[in-house]
């Protein structure tokens, strides 16, 4: 890059400038830099940079230096690359003249802009293509540029595209660290929120790890979750600046769900999405709305009102929450999906209770009721005296029976001791009752799980383990053919393990599974949310054992 012409010290300062240059990596800085080392360099009353548009055609940008604000104004719009400036984009070789005026393109000066006499101008060329031009005018020390000004910028030149071509590769280099670090930060909210509502079976628990991970995501002012409502889109959730009452408010959406999240973007929201929000009652400059679609469906959104930057909402941040709503959705699809399966299994179970009510009442008390009106029907016929003494005495014992009986199934619909004294003494009872209606001894130890000093354990906890016991039990009385039954319990970490064993005939559990209330027990403990295991052989007699989380609802 040597020049014959330069002499030592322009050299060296060339060099100096070129070293400054080449360690800068914003573009905006190098920029000014160029131009002030070109001034510098040439002792120039004005520099300034003319930046190409893509089509080389016309300048995009202009940049200058030694005009103040106010002449700025009085000139009006940026030069776009005719007259003078214009021969260097048609021609982009250097340009020297003595006076501007004197080119046979020159147009003159706009009003306002101060009078310029010598020019010198000099392509900058990046990677072999045409990327702006260097101005330069009125030299302060002669009446015009010379050929070492003309060399010494030539090199300038040669320095900035250099220079240029770094920041450029540089904000490449950030812009895409920025991509991959949105994209990792998605990856990360996606994978936490993965993590966090793994064991989550609570929709309201799920919907508020959403709103949180969702609006940090995008930096978002507001962030809503809307659910489908028989009025509309349902704020199930918010994050953020909620505004009073919004929780619970509906709003229609005027076209279908994927359709808005298509058409939503970062810039001003659509007309159905601005309806939306004003049927919410909320506003924003910019809104983000991502469908939480679970198979083709969509099973709501997620909203973004506005960055908290004042922003718009860019591309990656649509990216972003598009790939965190498909995690969303499938959370929120999950979690009604097993609240749907409680509830068949909680309706199920209740028929099934019905039914075998009804088989007790129908089989034993209507059977009761019916002799009692045979006996009194035949007392009314015969009339005699004695007849009827003897038919109202057997009557007046079926009627004790069948008030037993109902009392026995009113118990065991829900035993009053349960409410009043607790699982212990309605355990006891029921206990009690199975020795005296069968030929089973039944052994329990409940002390040391029941004891008098201990809190009660929730109502749910004990109901649970009350019917496990109840169903255990008339399961041996009814198929087992057993002798004895030994009912234990105990406590392990957090949980309440619940083993019945009895020294009956036994059964195949893998051949029986619909048999002897296997289901129903399965159904009662799967809705606490533990574990159940049946352990039987033909002729070895069966162990049942239920694992219980004792924080099963709240101790009370």
């Amino acid at each position: 890059m040597s020049t014959p012409s330069l002499d030592r010290v322009q050299l060296e300062r060339l060099l100096e400038v070129g070293r400054n240059l080449v360690s800068e990596l914003e573009l905006e800085q190098v920029l000014e830099n160029v131009l002030d080392a070109a001034r510098d360099l040439t002792s120039a009353r004005y520099a300034a940079l003319g930046i190409l548009d893509r089509h080389k055609r016309g300048l995009e940008r202009f940049k200058h230096v030694g005009l103040d604000e106010r002449t700025v104004r009085q000139i009006g719009p940026q030069p776009q690359g005719r007259g003078v400036l214009g021969e260097l984009i048609r021609d982009p070789r250097p340009l020297r003249l003595r006076a501007v005026s004197e080119h046979p393109r020159s147009y003159g000066f706009p009003a306002g802009h101060p009078e310029m006499t010598s020019f010198l101008g000099v392509p900058v060329i990046v990677r072999g293509q045409a990327w702006g031009n260097l101005y330069l005018a009125d030299k302060l020390d002669a009446l015009e540029f010379s050929d070492e000004d003309e060399q010494l910028v030539v090199l300038l030149a040669q320095w900035a595209a250099v220079a240029v071509d770094n920041a450029r590769l540089y904000e490449t280099a950030e812009r895409r660290r920025g991509e991959l670090e949105r994209a990792v930060r998605g990856l990360q909210a996606t994978v936490s929120l993965a993590r966090e509502i793994g064991g989550e079976t609570e929709l309201e628990r799920v919907l508020e790890l959403v709103v949180k991970r969702g609006r940090a995501l995008v930096e978002a002012r507001l962030f809503l979750v809307l659910l489908p409502g028989p009025d509309g889109l349902v704020v199930a959730d918010a994050a953020g600046e909620v505004p009073a009452e919004l929780l619970g408010k509906a709003a229609e959406l005027d076209e279908p769900l994927l359709e808005a999240g298509q058409r939503s973007g970062g810039a001003r929201p659509g007309p159905a999405i601005r309806d939306l929000l004003r049927g919410l009652g909320v506003e924003a400059s910019a809104v983000l709305l991502s469908p939480l679609a679970h198979r083709g469906r969509a099973v709501g959104a997620l909203a973004a009102l506005d960055r908290l930057d004042g922003e718009r909402f860019s591309a990656d941040d649509e990216l972003l929450l598009n790939s965190f709503s498909t995690s969303a959705a499938t959370a929120v699809a999950m979690v009604r999906a097993v609240e749907n399966d409680r509830l068949r299994l909680s309706i199920s179970a209740s028929e099934r209770e019905r039914r075998r009510w009804a088989r007790e009442l129908h089989d034993d008390t209507l059977q009761q009721l019916g002799a009692l009106k045979v006996l009194h029907d035949t007392a009314l016929l015969r009339g005699e005296e004695e007849v009827m003494r003897r038919s109202l005495e057997r009557a007046a014992e079926q009627l004790h029976e069948t008030i037993t009986g109902l009392e026995g199934l009113i118990t065991e619909l829900r035993p009053s001791a349960l409410d009043q004294l607790g699982i212990a003494a309605a355990l006891e009872a029921l206990i009690d009752r199975a020795e005296r209606t069968s030929q089973i001894s039944v052994s329990a130890d409940l002390d040391h799980v029941f004891d008098h000093g201990a809190p009660r354990l929730s109502p749910e906890l004990e109901a649970t383990v009350y019917r496990l016991v109840q169903e255990a039990l008339n399961n041996v009385i009814k198929h087992a053919g057993a002798n004895e039954v030994r009912i234990g319990m105990s406590e392990g970490d957090n949980t309440l393990e619940l083993v019945i064993e009895d020294d009956g005939r036994g059964f195949d559990v893998g051949a029986a599974p619909q048999r002897f209330g296997i289901i129903g027990m399965r159904e009662r403990v799967l809705l606490a949310g533990g574990g159940l295991e049946i352990e039987s052989t033909p002729g070895e007699g069966t162990r049942v054992t239920a694992t219980l989380p004792l924080d099963f609802a709240e101790v009370v």
